[in-house]
């Protein structure tokens, strides 16, 4: 029975690969280098100009095959041929364009998450700041101002002088010019 198990195909368990040939990639071949091809294949494609040069190209076969003489009159009127030529630029434009897409997909995404990221910690340090602000305020509220502590000082010393302590003081706005003092 335990014999039997050995035998069977593990699911769960990786397969080895050494017995196995793997084709390998030529050495000299990039995915990033092939992204970048894609990209620029992409873009050059989606310009005027490359509308205008197949517009171009169209016209100069189709007057070629219809009014050129018999040796330019290669492919007749159905267009067969320039039908191949668009199908097989079609069928490797379409996969490169969608790689292209992928590719931005991709860059818009960490862009994303990096904005995301900065502004999660921009909320935080906000945050941070307005409790910083906030105890701050609550702080002062406890601290003695100028104006506050002139006050009480004044109130000392009018209750000083009333008790007979301090002279009286004289007052500024009834000075002599004599120098004496008012009795």
């Amino acid at each position: 029975m335990a014999d039997r198990r050995a035998r069977t195909v593990r699911v769960d368990q990786p397969v080895e690969t050494s017995r196995r040939t793997r084709i390998s990639r030529p050495a000299n071949f990039s995915e990033e280098g092939f992204g970048i091809l894609a990209e620029k294949f992409a873009r050059f494609m989606g310009t005027a100009k490359f509308l205008v040069y197949m517009t171009i190209f169209i016209i100069v076969w189709v007057l070629l095959n219809v009014l050129g003489m018999k040796r330019f009159h290669w492919d007749p009127y159905p267009f067969i041929l320039l039908n191949l030529f668009f199908s097989t630029q079609a069928s490797y434009a379409a996969p490169l364009i969608l790689l292209a897409q992928n590719r931005q997909d991709d860059r818009d995404r960490v862009g994303l998450e990096q904005d995301r990221t900065r502004d999660e910690r921009n909320l935080a340090d906000t945050e941070f700041l307005t409790r910083e602000v906030a105890a701050l305020r609550i702080a002062l509220r406890d601290t003695a101002t100028r104006d506050f502590i002139r006050g009480e000082l004044r109130e000392l010393l009018e209750e000083l002088e009333e008790r007979g302590v301090l002279a009286a003081r004289p007052d500024p706005d009834a000075g002599s010019e004599g120098g004496a003092a008012p009795t």
